[in-house]
Order: C-alpha cells, then structure tokens, then sequence
C-alpha cells in the first residue's frame, strides 16, 4: 500500500524505516505544497495496487495538477548503492548533505540508501550549523551553490550533482574549495543513466546507452516498475527503456538535446508544458495557454506561460497558480495575448514563444 509521508525533517528517516519494515510503499510528501495540490497527490495514491516488490513511490518531477506516481522496487535503488558510495567516496560513518526537499527523487534516494548502509542524511531542514558534519553532498546545482555560498562545511570533500546541468564555473568553484565534482544525468523512472566526472557524461556503472531514431534509450538495473496510473512517457521494449529524451552518442559521450515533448529542465525539476497548460487552461478567464521555458543561470530555465485571457486578472493568474501547481511548476514570466494558432487552429508553439520573447506581447506583472 502506497502511504503518503510529510516531509518534516524530524524523524523522517526513522518513518521511513517503519513504513518499510512492515511492507509499505512510502511517497513523501513536500510542505510547500498547497493543500490542493497535497490533496490531489494524496488522492492518486490512494488504493493503488502495488506489485509485491513496489518498495519506493516517487512523483515525477513534471507533477502539477495531475500528479503522476512512479513505483520502483528496493533493488532498483539497491543495486546503485555501491557505484553511488564510491562516486561519494563515502561510507556509514559519512553524513551527506541534502539540499532538495525529501519528496524529491534524489533525496529520497539517499534515505533510501542510508536504511541500508549508506552514508547519514542531512536534511535541507536541519538545525542550524548541522552543516558542518557533512563529508558528501548529493543534490542540484543550486544546493551546491547554496552550500557554497554559506562556506563550504569544512569536511565537504565530495558532491553528486543532478537535476540540471552543471555550469563549468559552478564545477571549478567547488573544485577550488578542495571538493571533487561528480555530475550526472537520470530520471525519476530511470534513476542513473550518465555521469560526468568533468570529461562529459558517460554511461553510469551497469548502464547501456542506446540511440534508435534520436531518442535515448537505457538498458539498467535501475528503471522503475512504472506508472501507479499506468500512463506517463516511460516506454520499454524488450530490456531498453526511454522517457523521450532526445540526444546524441558519440565516443561514449552522451550529449542530451532536450525533452521529445520539450520539457522544461528547472532546478531540481523537470516541468512538461502540456500539464501546466492543462492546468491554466482550466481556470476561468483563461481561454489558451502555452508554457514553454526561458534560459536562466543558475536554474537552467524559468517557466514562462503566454495565456490568451478572457477575463482573467494578474491576480488570478497568481491565485490559481500558487493553488493548483506546485512551486516548480509555477510560471515565473507571463505574457498575454491573442495566441497564433496552425490552419487546425492549434497554438503555434513555436510562434508563440518567438513573439513573447521578442517582446511583440504584453508582459504581465502576476
């Protein structure tokens, strides 16, 4: 049974243990959410039936209005466990840094890890001057550059950096404090797929890279069981899977060209315009709306939303937004206008991006 876990740093770890030792599936919940969109995860776990060896549930970075709910058994996570802690050089006796939130999947992975064996979590949430224990951080580029920021805890010799690319001078900073940089690339249903150890990105341990048709798809130990509703961009044939991203293999290095269904890579998330849209589109006053992202360091993009209104106010745009989508997926930029649309009278995408960073639509302050 999938049980929904709040994600208050006290105790968490010891929550987890319990919910797993008697057969449980926990998905961790995350504070910041509004009650709604708490509600609507809630709700999509409830009476879902798990596999017997469902031991993890996770929600996929593009969650909004429709949360979607990935299940994974332990040994999916378990069998990364040893490449992870010699990437970390890190041990039971080492305390890692956790700068996302634990509703995360590269957090919760690291719970996951420390149930068995794996260094020691410490949460975003810990007390004050906690900090200073930490041997190993594994998080985004922005929990990086935050820990940075505050002065590197002096034992800090090692980082695992996902969720979105990280910037040479963000690498060579961190590097200059004395702590050695390992980035990678993965997804909530993929887990580890590629890591940079500064030469490029590189199948991870037990990882086989596939290009078929300029997609990439994976061979591993790691992919998870699937969707609790079933549906979601996680695709198999045979031992090879794919979540749609496309990219290029040359020499072993993996170069990722983006999203098929041009995702936005923010942070530690990963927002699909189509459910954000899905999400403004059911607001009243809102008659259309193209989401797309807009380049920004050291975030990788902003959500940006280009709405054709009918009524709606900036205030309404605000409300429904703070209400109904969670704070990743919550467009920072918003533009207003009449959408251009194709002969079958759908929104041009392409077009509509153009013009709204051209300038060529009202910007709106929400």
């Amino acid at each position: 049974m999938i049980v929904p876990v709040g994600g208050t740093t006290a105790g968490l770890l010891d929550r987890l243990r319990a919910l797993r030792a008697g057969g449980n599936v926990p998905l961790v919940t995350d504070d910041r959410w509004s009650p709604e969109h708490r509600d609507a995860v809630i709700e999509a776990a409830a009476g879902v039936p798990t596999p017997p060896d469902a031991a993890w549930a996770t929600l996929t970075s593009g969650s909004s209005g429709s949360p979607r709910i990935v299940l994974r058994s332990a040994e999916s996570w378990r069998a990364s466990f040893a490449p992870v802690a010699r990437l970390l050089d890190a041990g039971s006796d080492d305390v890692v840094l956790l700068p996302a939130p634990p509703s995360s999947s590269l957090t919760l992975f690291s719970l996951a890890h420390a149930l068995e064996g794996g260094p020691q979590p410490l949460l975003a949430g810990a007390a004050s001057g906690a900090g200073a224990a930490a041997t190993c951080l594994h998080g985004t580029p922005q929990g990086l550059r935050a820990a940075l920021d505050a002065g590197a805890p002096p034992r800090l010799r090692t980082a695992l950096i996902g969720g979105s690319h990280l910037d040479a001078a963000l690498r060579a900073r961190a590097e200059a404090a004395g702590i050695r940089v390992t980035a990678y690339y993965g997804a909530a249903e993929l887990s580890f797929v590629a890591v940079d150890t500064g030469d490029g990105l590189r199948a991870f341990p037990g990882v086989e890279l596939r290009i078929r048709d300029g997609e990439l798809w994976v061979r591993s130990p790691f992919v998870a069981r699937g969707y609790a509703d079933g549906g979601g961009p996680l695709r198999r044939e045979g031992d090879w899977a794919t979540v749609g991203d496309r990219a290029e293999l040359n020499d072993g290095r993996l170069r990722l060209l983006g999203r098929a269904d041009d995702a936005i890579l923010s942070a530690s998330a990963t927002i699909v315009p189509e459910e954000v849209e899905a999400v403004l589109r059911s607001v009243r006053g809102i008659r259309d709306a193209v989401v797309f992202g807009v380049p920004r360091e050291p975030v990788g993009a902003l959500v940006a939303a280009f709405v054709e209104l009918d009524g709606a106010t900036a205030a309404d745009l605000h409300a429904a937004s703070a209400t109904h989508l969670a704070p990743a997926h919550r467009p920072r930029q918003w533009f207003a206008g009449e959408l251009p649309r194709t002969a079958s009278g759908k929104p041009a995408r392409a077009e509509a991006v153009r013009r709204a960073l051209a300038g060529e639509v009202a910007r709106l302050a929400v």
